[in-house]
């Protein structure tokens, strides 16, 4: 579905990704994981058209989607819910989600809402409240509610549990588990490594901006040196 053929991007003069070759099959989950500094949230933000591409070319569908500024690769089906979630504080959840489907008709806001209270009940009991003033994980079920509210095919996820209480990270992994099997292509970039390798059908590990290892999650599960070396599993 997405493919990433040597892509280097970064900030100005500084390159943060080094031809990073990544290929998503649709309908999977993708975990791309390593340390802290590596190159994950970057990438993300290229394939999103948030941070400049300096190289190689992503294709969505066979099309090179590289020269498409962020708008119009929300509209060809591209998600993201970054770190920090980087929600509107002073609006409500409901205008949240609101703004996340202004790139869809207004006659399917009420429709793409619902679907998304359905996956997330908890927003339904806050769609008034302010967006500052939810938990940590409603805020978290939040940013990743008003990215599907763009209808994608692919949704992008960045530190998906990062200060979250354990309950509130099985409900959004649960999430992940459904969105799965309707179909849809999830890329996420997550701290938690033994959570994703139980949930993920593919693995992409980098390492100063470039990929060191890549291939099935059941292989990563039994590579014991890739699980030490570079996951932190023992």
């Amino acid at each position: 579905m997405l493919e990433l053929t040597s892509v280097s991007c970064g900030y100005g003069a500084f390159q943060a990704v080094h031809n990073l070759s990544l290929s998503l099959r649709p309908g999977t989950i993708t975990g791309l994981l390593g340390a802290n500094g590596a190159g994950k949230s970057s990438t993300l933000m290229c394939i999103a058209g948030h941070v400049q591409q300096q190289g190689g070319a992503i294709q969505l569908d066979g099309v090179d989607i590289s020269n498409l500024d962020p708008t119009e690769r929300v509209r060809k089906g591209i998600a993201i819910s970054p770190e920090g979630r980087r929600l509107f504080k002073d609006l409500t959840v409901q205008d949240n989600l609101r703004v996340g489907g202004m790139v869809q008709s207004a006659q399917v806001f009420t429709h793409d809402r619902d679907r998304v209270l359905a996956l997330f009940p908890r927003l339904g009991e806050r769609l008034n409240s302010l967006a500052d003033n939810l938990s940590g994980g409603e805020q978290q079920m939040l940013a990743i509610g008003r990215a599907l509210m763009t209808r994608p095919r692919l949704i992008m996820i960045d530190e998906l549990s990062l200060g979250l209480m354990p309950k509130v990270i099985d409900l959004c992994y649960q999430a992940l588990i459904q969105l799965r099997r309707e179909g849809m292509t999830v890329l996420l970039v997550e701290q938690n490594t033994e959570r994703v390798l139980k949930i993920a059908d593919d693995i992409c590990v980098l390492e100063s901006g470039s990929t060191v290892w890549q291939g099935s999650a059941e292989a990563a599960r039994h590579d014991p040196h890739l699980t030490e070396a570079y996951l932190g599993i023992h």
